[in-house]
């Protein structure tokens, strides 16, 4: 795929560029558009308050940021989307942004030689990593972020597809979560992971028993999918519904789950997210402490 040029890192942050041919274009509303300007945090005209910036690392235009968006505003952070299949990950400043999210799609992290883009975003999260530099990666973002950490990354038996839930661990119980605590949540991937050395397991489910780990206050990572929202589902369902009878599934049944499930779900969403973010915070101001 060829990249759009992205200018340096101390400039401007680049223009957001449509994601692959194959996506689904994503409901306006589902995404906040970048906001223009430098990664650095910023102070209100008064001082009394910080502007984060959250840098979201997008791979389909289908698979956004979903419900975390609004989430991360009400925290005050600016959002920053780069389409990574067409921009220069390597022109980021990998510690700049506050935060980096991974979000999903249809590429394996071990897939780097198809997907060049994906080794210069591991670069990426090497960086950030070794620098304990918060980032939350959610579906393929979690792999990617256990592919950085030394994991072995590939394809599971059997996709995991549905409305399902996860069960916390105990150090899972003790952490952002536990929101999702029989609570289903959409799972959508036919990937998985070993679990990294030096991170703790936050969440298993009978097919897979990653869903979730952590490694500190600063990284999140969860392989089901938190950010769905009434439009991504009815996208995802237009654009891969087709392989939903292999499962035993159908739209009609995902639809009716998601009209049962959608609201504590998504209140779901918004407390893991929070939580994560209050924690972040607090770690903040320890540091200035």
């Amino acid at each position: 795929m060829s990249a759009a040029s992205v200018p340096e890192p101390a400039a401007s942050f680049p223009e957001p560029v449509e994601g692959n041919s194959a996506s689904v274009p994503e409901p306006a509303a589902s995404v906040p558009e970048p906001v223009e300007g430098t990664f650095a945090s910023t102070s209100s005209a008064n001082g009394s308050a910080s502007t984060r910036t959250a840098l979201v690392l997008r791979h389909d235009s289908a698979i956004g940021l979903g419900n975390l968006g609004p989430t991360l505003e009400a925290h005050g952070y600016r959002i920053v989307t780069v389409d990574a299949p067409h921009e220069d990950v390597t022109a980021l400043d990998a510690l700049a942004p506050d935060l980096v999210v991974v979000l999903g799609g249809d590429e394996g992290a071990y897939e780097t030689d198809r997907y060049p883009y994906l080794a210069d975003e591991i670069e990426l999260l090497r960086t950030r990593i070794d620098a304990e530099a918060p980032i939350f990666g959610v579906c393929l973002g979690a792999q990617m972020l256990a592919k950085t950490l030394g994991a072995d990354v590939r394809k599971g038996p059997r996709k995991e597809v549905g409305w399902l839930t996860v069960e916390p661990t105990e150090a899972g119980a003790a952490s952002p979560v536990r929101h999702f605590d029989g609570v289903p949540t959409v799972q959508w991937h036919g990937d998985t992971f070993d679990l990294p050395e030096g991170v703790e397991r936050l969440a298993t489910s009978p097919q897979y028993e990653n869903q979730a780990f952590a490694r500190g206050d600063w990284l999140l990572a969860v392989q089901f999918h938190p950010e769905i929202t009434d439009e991504i589902h009815e996208d995802w369902l237009a654009a891969w519904g087709d392989e939903l009878p292999e499962y035993g599934l159908s739209r009609e049944q995902l639809r009716a789950e998601r009209a049962l499930n959608g609201p504590r779900a998504q209140a779901a969403s918004a407390a893991l997210l929070s939580e994560y973010l209050d924690g972040l915070e607090a770690r903040r101001d320890r540091k200035v402490a």
